[in-house]
């Protein structure tokens, strides 16, 4: 009996002096954490979803409490409101940001892009690429196989069962970018949402030669420049047989859209008639 007290009370000993080296540890090397960073994460929608470039939601407010700005630093899945707030916890003035939305440069659908090829693989998107061209000839177009549907957070992007090609649902997007690293054919970009949400791109990403491009997919650019000669502002260039639309000098005039023998310019707004058949 006496043992098992004697024991008890060694052990008893013990964990109270362990206990005390580690309150005297966690004392010596205490650091005060500024009380700014969980209001700013309290603040910010913890999806930690990578789109601000930084490990996750606490990394992005630690950051803006050491810069003691938000130069540099954008959370894409904030409001303006939430932006705002931020920068009132910081003392400064919140900048604008440009709200973004995710396209898919290729336009290949079953019917412009018909397969060609049998895949008889793991059904993704970065595997197929790996080991070939897809199923549908083109090495520069989307595979379908939904990578970027797997990594969006936000239930933003479906596979259309008649395409087989991304939808973008605009209202859910936040432009976090996790579609853009996914995608191992490099075709998805972040774009101005535009004024009146109107945007125009060109979807395609297919660099060979016009008859080449034409012959693989229906709807491919071949290069032809006839909507850099239509464009009023300069906002198209053509290189490496493939046009691209800046959207800072974009208008979305339409005019471009309405050259494009191939269809290989979408916009996302309709066109009026009048303004479609303007030379």
């Amino acid at each position: 009996m006496n043992l098992i007290i004697c024991s008890v009370l060694v052990l008893g000993i013990i964990g109270f002096a362990g206990a005390l080296m580690l309150y005297a540890t966690a004392r010596r090397f205490h650091v005060d954490e500024d009380p700014r960073i969980d209001r700013i994460a309290s603040v910010l929608p913890g999806a930690n979803c990578g789109g601000c470039g930084l490990k996750g939601c606490r990394d992005f407010a630690t950051r803006c409490v050491e810069q003691g700005s938000l130069k540099g630093l954008h959370c894409p899945v904030s409001s303006a409101e939430n932006t705002s707030a931020i920068a009132s916890i910081l003392g400064v003035t919140a900048e604008t940001a440009v709200r973004r939305i995710a396209v898919l440069h290729c336009n290949g659908s079953c019917q412009a892009r018909p397969e060609t090829y049998v895949y008889d693989g793991a059904l993704t998107c970065a595997i197929m690429d790996a080991t070939g061209v897809g199923t549908r000839g083109c090495s520069y177009g989307c595979l379908g196989c939904g990578d970027c549907v797997a990594v969006c957070k936000f239930g933003a992007i479906s596979i259309d069962p008649a395409t087989k090609l991304p939808v973008v649902d605009t209202d859910k997007c936040t432009a976090c970018g996790a579609c853009v690293n996914e995608c191992p054919r490099h075709i998805i970009e972040l774009r101005p949402s535009g004024r009146l949400d109107r945007r125009v791109w060109v979807a395609c990403s297919n660099r060979e030669r016009g008859a080449v491009a034409r012959k693989t997919c229906k709807a491919a650019c071949i290069g032809c420049s006839k909507c850099v000669k239509t464009c009023p502002f300069g906002a198209v260039e053509v290189n490496h047989n493939l046009s691209y639309i800046n959207p800072d000098l974009c208008k979305t005039c339409g005019k471009c859209v309405a050259s494009c023998p191939t269809g290989a310019i979408l916009t996302s707004f309709t066109i009026p008639a009048k303004t479609a058949t303007e030379s």
